[in-house]
């Protein structure tokens, strides 16, 4: 039986290769997008507010101020549209949700950046 589950659990565990990123990072995300015939990619870059669930049902919220106007999009961790994910800042942040940055403007909605986290990875 439980070979089983284990081969289902593997069907539905999408094979992901995005980079490692948690709530407070800035990323931004290529995203594919269809318009009639033609398929372009849209860049949406912002903070992440928060990360849900695991695996197949996983989704992330990015968070971005744009002419005044905070504009959250939700993306699944999935989704074939995504083509990449890059990551800007490590932000220095102790809640797993930062739902408080949308009552926040200007520079107190600033996100302290991790030191020393992009130095590491360009050495490696």
């Amino acid at each position: 039986m439980s070979l089983l589950l284990d081969f289902v659990k593997k069907q539905l565990t999408p094979e992901v290769a995005h980079p490692n990123f948690k709530a407070g990072d800035t990323v931004t995300v290529h995203y594919k997008i269809k318009e009639g015939e033609k398929e372009r990619t849209q860049l949406f870059t912002g903070v992440v507010i928060q990360r849900k669930n695991e695996r197949a049902t996983a989704s992330f919220t990015v968070r971005k101020i744009s002419n005044g106007i905070g504009v959250e999009r939700i993306f699944p961790v999935a989704s074939p549209f995504i083509e990449k994910i890059e990551i800007g800042k490590v932000g220095k942040v102790r809640r797993a949700k930062l739902f408080y940055l949308r009552n926040l403007t200007g520079k107190a909605a600033r996100i302290r950046e991790k030191l020393g986290v992009r130095e590491v990875e360009a050495k490696a």
